[in-house]
């Protein structure tokens, strides 16, 4: 009995969540009744889970944080290619951050010492990444690898921002294109 509260309990969380991400996404000043009505429970069901807006917002955060950390350790970065790696991180990077938004874009300003661990987690994940990409000649021997990573970082924040968002794999294509264009280990010329 108390395993099945337990897995109401967490489903109500995420719809509470789910639902805070699409209401928040549209409007950051939206209230709990909104989010409430948004997830279609009651407005106490969402203050029983989160005492206050700010409490919702860290939950969020945090959430959107997880997402983000299993979307980077489902993509092959050991094993496969570094070039096929990347493009698959990319991917599902990008899910994430257009489905989750508002609470990554939280996320990258939380002082909660979790979401801080995780994301210098992705860091290193990434920095490791792009050191394989180097050796194995994708990226120019002489590149920056921080600064690489920081427009990587940079372009994958455009590109999840816009208003035109396409489909993850597309704008993973064009990230990667566009990375890969500027550290390339043979530019094209003529530019």
């Amino acid at each position: 009995m108390s395993r099945a509260l337990r897995a109401d309990a967490e489903r109500t969380v995420r719809t509470i969540l789910e639902a805070a991400e699409r209401v928040l996404s549209a409007d950051p000043a939206a209230t709990m009744e909104q989010i409430a009505e948004a997830a279609g429970v009651a407005r106490t069901t969402v203050h029983r889970r989160f005492a206050t807006r700010d409490a919702l917002v860290d939950a969020l955060a945090a959430w959107a944080t997880r997402r983000f950390a299993e979307a980077v350790d489902a993509a092959p970065l050991e094993g496969a290619p570094p070039l096929v790696a990347l493009y698959q991180v990319t991917a599902n990077v990008l899910e994430v951050k257009i489905g989750w938004g508002f609470g990554m874009t939280r996320a990258s300003a939380s002082p909660d010492p979790e979401v801080v661990r995780v994301h210098a987690e992705v860091l290193a994940k990434c920095d490791r990444l792009f050191r394989r990409a180097q050796e194995a000649g994708a990226l120019r021997a002489d590149a920056d690898l921080a600064w690489a990573r920081r427009v990587y970082y940079a372009l994958i924040h455009e590109v999840s921002t816009g208003n035109d968002a396409k489909d993850p794999a597309a704008l993973a294509t064009q990230v990667v294109d566009t990375l890969l264009r500027g550290f390339a280990a043979h530019p094209e010329r003529g530019m």
